[in-house]
């Protein structure tokens, strides 16, 4: 069979079948529109199959294009597996990396997989945990990259995304028309409760602090539950909650400012690695 799809087809073929758009997949690959437009065209052509399906803005997969969507990811991932084993067959070693649990779902998907097919020798530690005790951990040399909300005493680090906070509630509720209203915030040392309360201070609106916990789930579990509101990074929030609006009596609050940490002058992998994801972050790979 004497057919040869280039790597750079399919790889422009899974930026648009994981983005949803034209528009974005260009940018993650450095082309115009209009050259997208005519690799899946010519793509279509090669397998004589309709692969995306046009909803307005955007597009979606067939069932012929979710079919091949398997085999362009496992050869793109043995491509560059190839690729980084023979032009840096030395990088591999540990490194531990640092994330709070908000942010897991919403960032480590992509800088795992992305630094898995980068570099497929180097093993990753995970430990999720609030800003303020990672920074400690890293203080202590226990851990080697994070990427943090940055806040005043931490080190400064390199910003990669600067995240709306947005007030959230059931959707089933009315929670957010009690008085005093109950809320649901982070430990005292997270910069978006003290944000929420000093806001409420500043309307004179009452309420009381009806849940605390360290953790993300521990949040959303007591807001799905429709016993309190609460404030997250826009990126965070679990799907089937809402934003409350200002028009509702909740004002926009401060944006929070993810950083990513790392001590890559002691350690080239360590380096390698924080290079790879922070152009992840500049270039679209990992949406900020």
């Amino acid at each position: 069979m004497d057919i040869n799809i280039p790597t750079d087809v399919l790889r422009t073929f899974v930026a648009i079948a994981d983005t949803g758009s034209f528009t974005h997949a260009a940018s993650q690959v450095f082309r115009t529109q209009s050259a997208v437009s005519q690799q899946v065209s010519k793509l279509e052509q090669t397998v004589g199959r309709s692969l995306f399906s046009r909803e307005g803005r955007s597009v979606k997969l067939t069932s012929d294009g979710d079919e091949f969507i398997g085999y362009a990811r496992r050869i793109l991932k043995l491509h560059d597996e190839a690729v980084s084993v023979f032009t840096e067959p030395h990088l591999e070693g540990l490194v531990r990396f640092g994330i709070p649990d908000d942010y897991v779902e919403a960032y480590l998907p992509r800088i795992l997989s992305s630094s898995a097919e980068a570099f497929p020798r180097v093993q990753f530690e995970i430990e999720c945990q609030s800003s303020d005790d990672l920074v400690k951990e890293f203080n202590k040399e226990r851990l080697d990259i994070l990427l943090i909300t940055h806040r005043t005493g931490f080190p400064k680090g390199e910003s990669v995304s600067r995240q709306s906070v947005v007030w959230i509630a059931s959707p089933t509720h009315f929670v957010h028309e009690e008085d005093p209203l109950p809320v649901a915030l982070f430990e005292s040392t997270c910069p978006v409760r003290q944000a929420v309360l000093e806001k409420l201070d500043k309307m004179g609106r009452n309420y009381r602090l009806a849940y605390s916990s360290p953790n993300h789930a521990g949040l959303t579990a007591a807001v799905k539950a429709g016993l309190a509101v609460t404030a997250l990074a826009r990126c965070t929030v679990p799907a089937g909650l809402r934003e409350l609006t200002p028009e509702e009596g909740f004002p926009l609050l401060p944006a929070s400012q993810l950083n990513l940490l790392h001590r890559g002058n002691k350690d080239q992998v360590v380096s390698r690695v924080a290079d790879h994801i922070l152009d992840c972050f500049n270039n679209g790979t990992i949406p900020n």
